[in-house]
């Protein structure tokens, strides 16, 4: 007996079986690898053992919403960022995928709706319908960069209701995986005009936002780092800001991330997530107690996933002459970047022969929801000689197949 939430028997997507048999021999280069743990970074591993060799592993403090003294500590990070956040107004759970899961539970009756960004990551899909919540996607629209496309966020709202389906929260992804646009102000108006008169929660999956490439505008274009604490929304509902050790400290093996919680219903959207998080109580006390140095040790960790970053880029960008017919698309922030290929093969073709010819594993653009074009998604995260070559190799199959 399964429940209808997912497909729970899909069959192997025929990439997925190039690449499994190309890993079985040895000779691929992989350009998808979004795993900070399993490429070359230096470690503070001694200092990282100790903070939590430190930690109390006998004792249990259950803390629905989390130890004081951990709240406090990512208040504290965020100080360091310049962005005032209440340790009162921080939850924490084991992973970005848990939060999702509190918030969909919280915001969300089984049935309503989700609008999930397109082009973004596929896992929401999963974590909505898990959640017995139905995804609906808004668009992302292109025209030489990134921006909200609030048409189709109106047809979207209107798609559900036409379908008997509520609207109940939208979620933005600030950078977004893998366009790496960021949430901009004058947008931000607008997503909390737009809530307050639709009566949508807003979820903002910051993540990424520690990475930012170059420096934000100090206009009404301007980056916005931390959607749950901006004026703008404290008149909305509801407004959630994600984050978690995973991305901003290279840390996902320690599984804990948090959830800023902003709004007009704040203390009330509170006890709501107390009561959801009391009956799993799922985040380690280890981890909590030692989150103050953990947080301060994925500094110097983050410095060197975005310095890794903007290298690759970098060469990316290098290994791309103007007379190439493969192109980069802009990019503000995180770990990815967005290849535009001729239209002479589609994506999925593109990527096939990268992985059978040259033992290069991308992602295919439909992976993410891409449309306008045929596009690959490649991760800035590999090691300097892996993306290198595997580079080269991607430029020189692109310019044989238009010879």
């Amino acid at each position: 007996m399964r429940s209808s939430r997912l497909t729970w028997d899909p069959p192997e997507n025929a990439l997925a079986a190039l690449a499994r048999r190309a890993a079985a021999g040895g000779a691929l280069l992989d350009l998808t690898e979004s795993n900070p743990t399993e490429v070359g970074l230096p470690y503070p591993l001694e200092a990282i053992a100790a903070a939590l060799a430190g930690a109390p592993i006998a004792r249990y403090e259950p803390a629905p919403l989390g130890l004081p003294s951990a709240r406090a500590a990512v208040a504290a990070d965020y100080a360091r960022a310049g962005i005032a956040v209440d340790p009162a107004r921080i939850v924490l759970t084991a992973s970005s995928s848990e939060s999702y899961g509190f918030l969909f539970k919280l915001c969300c009756d089984p049935g309503d709706a989700v609008l999930i960004p397109e082009p973004s990551y596929p896992l929401f899909e999963y974590l909505a319908r898990l959640e017995g919540v139905v995804p609906l996607g808004y668009r992302l629209a292109f025209d030489g960069v990134w921006h909200i496309d609030f048409s189709s966020v109106r047809d979207t709202v209107a798609a559900a209701r036409q379908a008997g389906r509520r609207p109940r929260a939208l979620v933005v992804v600030n950078p977004n995986n893998p366009t790496g646009s960021f949430v901009k102000r004058d947008e931000l108006a607008r997503l909390a005009a737009l809530c307050r008169e639709v009566g949508l929660a807003i979820i903002s999956d910051e993540v990424f936002a520690g990475y930012p490439s170059g420096s934000p505008s100090a206009s009404d274009e301007g980056r916005v780092p931390t959607v749950a604490v901006e004026e703008s929304f404290e008149t909305a509902g509801a407004a959630f800001s994600l984050g978690g050790l995973s991305k901003a400290c290279g840390l996902p093996q320690l599984k804990l991330g948090w959830i800023v919680v902003g709004g007009r219903d704040a203390p009330q959207s509170i006890a709501a997530l107390e009561l959801i998080s009391d009956t799993t109580l799922s985040v380690g006390t280890p981890v909590q107690a030692a989150l103050g140095d953990l947080l301060a040790l994925g500094a110097d960790v983050r410095a060197a996933i975005a310095t890794r970053v903007a290298a690759n880029r970098a060469h990316l960008a290098a290994a791309l002459p103007s007379t190439s017919a493969c192109t980069l698309l802009p990019a503000e922030g995180g770990w990815s970047a967005i290849l535009r290929l001729p239209a002479s093969r589609s994506d999925e073709e593109w990527a096939a022969a990268l992985i059978a010819q040259d033992g290069v594993l991308t992602h295919p653009g439909y992976f993410f929801d891409l449309r306008g074009g045929t596009f690959l998604v490649v991760s800035l995260l590999p090691r300097p000689e892996v993306f290198g070559t595997a580079i080269a190799r991607l430029v020189a199959r692109v310019d044989a197949a238009l010879r």
